[in-house]
């Protein structure tokens, strides 16, 4: 998928496996909005929902591996979720959506989460989609920066309602 370079060594992107999971909840629960949306002891839905994505090629999980120099394989240290979406409106335009983007708190600043949403770009437009979108929240004002320097534009209002 990817590999590069960075300070601490060389980053690979790589699809998702089951034995992943742990990583990457704990990732989607350190900080202080996903500690209280994610709970790392019960695997069992976090499992489901994998099987669910992995059986679906529309559906994407990916995971970034850190390893030292010269190494195969290290920790995971990031993670997203990319989905492309068929519809009707923009002349049936096909569109990904991007969630649960984590970089791990060492490990930023070292250009992991703009190499991970170049690839995620590259790939959706390799699908044929026109627009990517994603939300962040609006209390995440370093995401925003760092989704506008990537040319994402907060042009509309989103809106969520927990079921």
């Amino acid at each position: 998928m990817l590999t590069a370079d960075v300070d601490g060594g060389t980053f690979r992107l790589r699809p998702a496996v089951r034995g992943d999971l742990p990583a990457i909840v704990r990732l989607l629960a350190d900080d202080s909005m996903g500690a209280g949306r994610e709970r790392q002891g019960d695997m069992e839905p976090y499992e489901r929902a994998f099987e669910a994505i992995d059986a679906d090629p529309r559906h994407l999980l990916v995971v970034g591996e850190l390893a030292p120099q010269g190494a195969v394989g290290g920790p995971v240290v990031a993670t997203f979720q990319i989905s492309f979406l068929p519809g009707i409106s923009r002349q049936g335009a096909w569109r990904s959506q991007v969630e649960g983007v984590r970089v791990a708190a060492g490990v930023r600043g070292q250009g992991i989460g703009g190499r991970m949403m170049q690839w995620a770009i590259e790939e959706s437009r390799r699908r044929g989609c026109t627009l990517m979108q994603l939300t962040t929240h609006k209390s995440r004002t370093a995401a925003h920066r760092f989704y506008q320097r990537l040319g994402f534009a907060a042009d509309h209002e989103g809106m969520k309602l927990p079921l």
